[in-house]
């Protein structure tokens, strides 16, 4: 997020494209992680091969007029990258400090996936948001990021607002889904791993004692 705000001050769309890019990339090594441990050299060597493959991949389908393919491909790698990352957090394991920072990923998944719905909405149906530039959708990436986990978080600073009912109900819907993930989901995670700690301590004491 970081890198995607300084690449702003560069002009044409080669930094969204490497942000995209880097942000599949650290996905699909994160994913690919999970299941076995690479040197440094192999991870070193797959981040440059995808990122170049992406990189060249959204040129083309933009070149060939294929805006809409190249969002619907990333909603679609975004939900199930989301999908792996619920199942190992929720439906495996006990839970650990590891699970919980896995909650807030998928939190941060969240975000960019209702930013690309915002896309999908804002390169469709013109003036749907107030504050968002009429642009291909790449230009605005990093202002639909920035709007989405603005309104993911409730803080709601007014600068882009929706204006169509289909906008108006992505925005509060994903309000709604965060305030409940957090309130629920992760406070129910952490209430177990401290449960579990506590539980944990008690029988090292009473076996200490016994």
């Amino acid at each position: 997020m970081l890198a995607g705000a300084l690449f702003e001050y560069f002009p044409g769309d080669i930094g969204p494209r490497v942000i995209q890019a880097a942000t599949v990339t650290t996905l699909l090594l994160a994913a690919w992680g999970d299941r076995a441990n690479r040197s440094r050299m192999t991870v070193s060597l797959a981040i440059m091969l995808i990122m170049c493959i992406v990189v060249v991949l959204g040129f083309a389908l933009d070149m060939a007029g294929l805006n809409m393919a190249h969002l619907l491909i990333l909603l679609c790698f975004l939900v199930w990258v989301t999908w792996q990352s619920w199942h190992q957090v929720f439906f495996t394991g006990a839970i650990d400090l590891n699970k919980i920072i896995g909650a807030i990923c998928i939190y941060l998944l969240m975000g960019l996936i209702w930013a690309v719905l915002y896309l999908f909405i804002a390169e469709n149906v013109p003036d749907s948001f107030n504050g968002l530039v009429q642009a291909p959708w790449l230009e605005n990436l990093a202002t639909a990021t920035y709007f989405s986990f603005v309104t993911i978080t409730t803080l709601g600073y007014g600068d882009i607002s929706p204006v169509l009912p289909l906008a108006r109900f992505l925005v509060y819907m994903e309000a709604i889904v965060g305030v409940f993930y957090m309130a629920i989901l992760v406070a129910s995670l952490i209430g177990v791993r401290l449960s579990d700690r506590s539980m944990q301590k008690s029988t090292n004491d009473s076996q200490q004692q016994s």
